[in-house]
């Protein structure tokens, strides 16, 4: 088994996934849904000892989630 990155939708990440947004990658510690009360979209939040980053996106929109193939 090997780590690869399989696309998915914004809608089917859970906490715990690493996902791939843009540029940027990060462990989704909590998801904000619905983002700044807008239908539709989501928030991925990243809040560890190490950073904290929010990124958000449309739940249907597509983003790279890391797992074993």
């Amino acid at each position: 088994m090997t780590d690869q990155w399989r696309k998915t939708t914004g809608s089917a990440v859970q906490p715990g996934d690493r996902v791939r947004v843009s540029d940027d990658e990060l462990t989704v510690t909590r998801i904000e849904s619905p983002f700044m009360g807008m239908a539709g979209m989501i928030a991925f939040i990243e809040d560890s000892p190490e950073r904290w980053i929010k990124r958000p996106v449309q739940a249907d929109s597509e983003v790279e989630v890391l797992g074993y193939v």
